[in-house]
C-alpha cells in the first residue's frame, strides 16, 4: 500500500535551514552612519527575523520567529536583559524622533524583563519600561510606558503620552490623551502573575534555543 514515502527515501537528518537577516543599516541622507547590531552571545534570534542597524540586544533576550527590528530610519534601539520579542513583532522608528533615557536619546528603548507578545508593534519614538507586558497585536507609538505596566490585547498607546508605573491598559483600549493615561487603574494581580510566567518561559527559551542552534548563530 502506498504511504506517500519512497522506499529508498533517506532523510537528511537533524538539519535546519536557519535563516535570518542581521546587517548594518543603509546609508541615507537622514541616517549617514551605517552601524551593525550589537547582540549578546546569550541572546537568541529566531528564524526569518531581521535585525538591522544601531540595535543593542542585551543578555538572555529571546526573539521569536519573523520578528522585524529595523533601525534604518529612527535609531538607536535598545532591548534590555531578559526581555522577549515574540513572533511577528515589528520595531521601527521615525527619523530624528527620540526620547531621553538616562541622558541618551533613543528611538526605541525597551527595558529589562519586558514581554512584547505576538504581533505587537512598537514604533518609535517609544519607551517601554522594565517588567512591562505589551499584549498580542497591541501598539505603542510616540509614548512612554513606565515600569511594571500591562498593555492588554489589541490596545493602542499613542499621542505623546506617559503611562505611569504599575498601570493597566484594558483590552482594545485607545489611550491617546494624557487624561486617559492618568485615569488608568493599577495592574490586576492576575495579569501581573501572567506577565512574570511569560517572562520566565521566554528567558529559558533564549538559553535552550541558543544551545540547540548555537553553532549557527548569526553566521559568525
Amino acid at each position: 500500500m502506498y504511504d506517500g514515502i519512497k522506499k529508498d527515501y533517506k532523510p537528511i537528518g537533524p538539519k535546519n535551514l536557519y535563516a535570518y537577516f542581521i546587517e548594518k543599516n543603509p546609508v541615507t541622507s537622514f541616517n549617514p552612519i551605517s552601524v551593525y547590531p550589537k547582540i549578546s552571545d546569550s541572546a537568541f534570534v529566531g528564524p526569518f527575523s531581521s535585525v538591522i542597524g544601531d540595535v543593542t540586544i542585551k543578555d538572555n533576550v529571546f526573539l521569536g520567529a519573523s520578528v522585524v527590528i529595523r533601525a534604518d530610519e529612527g535609531s538607536p534601539f535598545y532591548i534590555g536583559h531578559n526581555s522577549n520579542i515574540q513572533d511577528r513583532v515589528v520595531l521601527h522608528g521615525l527619523k530624528e524622533a527620540k526620547y531621553l533615557v538616562n541622558g541618551k536619546g533613543y528611538s526605541i528603548f525597551i527595558g529589562d524583563k519586558v514581554n512584547i507578545a505576538h504581533g505587537a508593534l512598537i514604533h518609535g519614538p517609544a519607551v517601554v519600561g522594565s517588567n512591562t507586558f505589551v499584549g498580542f497585536n497591541a501598539i505603542v507609538f510616540n509614548s512612554i510606558v513606565e515600569e511594571n505596566c500591562y498593555i492588554d490585547t489589541g490596545a493602542i498607546v499613542t499621542g505623546g503620552i506617559r503611562i505611569a508605573a504599575n498601570k493597566y491598559v484594558p483590552i482594545g483600549a485607545i489611550i491617546n490623551t494624557q487624561d486617559k493615561a492618568d485615569n488608568l487603574l493599577e495592574v490586576p494581580k492576575e495579569q501581573s502573575d501572567f506577565s512574570e510566567k511569560v517572562n520566565d518561559i521566554n528567558v529559558e527559551f533564549s538559553q535552550s534555543y541558543s544551545l540547540k542552534f548555537g553553532d549557527m548563530k548569526y553566521g559568525f
